[in-house]
């Protein structure tokens, strides 16, 4: 990161390198292989064909005690399950690379911000409303990495910081994902599964959804004003300095948008109106994605008339930028291979939900909700974690009086709002990486709206217990 002496006292905090921090778990949970006995549940095809847990079936195995060679080997048998998503981070690292050497993105940032001069705030509103129908219509994850890489200059451009700029995408489009009424990846799997109607419960739902994108639009403009009036108070304040220096022109010159630039806005814009209609019309996901963004950065390099090599070049570099990122997902996938061999991760699941059976039931749905949270850490697949959680937990909320619907919504905010601060979602982790945001500031900075999030779930859950929803 960068160095240097800013305006104003700010004192830096030694914390841990996100490499220290996540390997560390994987040493932990090494550890937790030689606590925890190895158990595991049956599994069996659901009426949709997909895999799910029987419930009742959990039995002792024998699994793996991790040794030293087990740990040390978890990074890059982390980095082969998750070589999909490091490889996209890396691809659309290179892509944006490719614009940045163009300037198209600087020339288009320079357009906007002349837009909205004077009303920069409500660039906030207008856009995290659009992410969060994506997160919460087609479950819009992955998706949101490349948007990082464009709203960040932005902010910076407007007079914001490095967090608005993220946040704008990807809170947006996480807070739309984690009280979503209509992400077939998250509640249809988990209605399928539990067997209550398809999308059902859209009212209350979409009620929740407003709540929680309205309270989040209403603290990233408080934020963003704060900030604004005392960039200092910015937790990412020296860094944003330093790349606000790096802008190429700077966004107070008056420069005027080539042809070869205007293509390449319009190259971005058409390049990601595709993957839209893809995902949603059929089914794309990081593949496809992938290679409709490398699609984009040829098109634009050949127009801007860059010569062959100068494109390879600039796609390296902006590839480079991401390699740490690409290192955090191996890591962080390390910790689930780690658990899966010590097959320990279903035996948590049992020993966490066998005590609510004697709880009151106000108390155990919340207790549920803290018990999908601990899930999420392990498991941060939404799809993964509804055939793993669903057919073991829908049953229990029938012995403790919680109705199938409220089961499926306990599992839907337990699975979605912490993927804002756990490194084992490659979702954030990748999105900070376009943000250049080391994730232990994202985590200080992320606690007030996490407390927010929490006290939000527990009031939604205890008004379905209420209702019967």
């Amino acid at each position: 990161m960068a160095s240097g002496t800013k305006p104003g006292k700010i004192t830096e905090v030694k914390v841990p390198h996100v490499f220290v921090i996540i390997f560390s778990l994987i040493v932990l949970v090494a550890i937790a292989t030689w606590v925890l006995p190895a158990g595991e549940y049956n599994r069996v095809a659901g009426a949709d064909g997909k895999t799910v847990v029987e419930a009742g079936s959990y039995h002792f195995v024998p699994g793996n005690k991790a040794g030293l060679m087990d740990v040390l080997t978890a990074p890059i048998r982390g980095f082969v399950k998750g070589a999909e998503i490091a490889g996209f981070i890396l691809i659309v690292g290179g892509v944006f690379g490719v614009f940045a050497a163009t300037g198209a993105i600087d020339a288009g940032i320079l357009r906007l911000v002349r837009v909205f001069s004077g009303r920069e705030i409500w660039i906030i509103p207008v856009f995290m409303y659009l992410f969060a129908v994506g997160g919460a219509v087609f479950g819009m994850q992955e998706e949101v990495i490349p948007f990082v890489g464009i709203f960040v200059p932005l902010a910076l451009a407007m007079g914001y910081d490095s967090i608005v700029g993220c946040s704008i995408p990807y809170v947006g489009a996480t807070i739309g994902f984690s009280s979503a009424m209509l992400n077939p990846f998250t509640v249809g799997i988990a209605q399928g599964i539990a067997e209550v109607p398809l999308f059902s419960g859209l009212g209350y739902r979409t009620v929740l959804w407003f709540c929680f994108t309205t309270i989040t639009v209403l603290y990233m403009m408080y934020y963003a004003r704060r900030v604004k009036k005392n960039p200092q108070a910015s937790p990412t304040y020296r860094w944003d300095e330093d790349r606000r220096r790096e802008l190429k022109g700077g966004y107070s010159a008056d420069y005027r948008i080539s042809a070869g630039q205007v293509v390449g806005i319009v190259s971005l814009v058409l390049g990601i109106v595709v993957i839209i209609a893809g995902v949603i019309e059929f089914q794309w996901y990081i593949n496809e994605i992938a290679g409709v963004f490398l699609a984009m950065a040829i098109i634009t390099g050949v127009v801007c008339r860059m010569p062959a090599n100068r494109l390879a070049t600039s796609f390296a570099a902006g590839a480079r930028d991401l390699v740490g990122a690409a290192i955090v997902v191996a890591l962080a996938r390390g910790i689930i291979v780690v658990a899966t061999d010590g097959k320990i991760i279903d035996t948590m699941l049992y020993y966490m939900a066998a005590p609510l059976q004697s709880l009151p039931v106000y108390v155990s749905v919340n207790c549920m909700f803290v018990i999908q949270h601990v899930i999420n850490f392990f498991v941060s697949s939404g799809t993964g974690q509804a055939a793993l959680t669903i057919p073991i937990m829908a049953p229990l909320g029938d012995l403790l009086g919680i109705t199938r619907q409220t089961t499926v919504l306990i599992y839907q905010f337990g699975n979605g709002f912490t993927d804002m601060i756990f490194p084992t979602s490659a979702v954030l982790v990748a999105s900070l990486g376009m943000a250049k945001i080391d994730w232990w500031l994202w985590v200080k900075w992320m606690i007030p709206l996490q407390i927010i999030y929490f006290i939000g779930c527990i009031i939604g859950l205890s008004v379905a217990v209420a209702i019967g929803f």
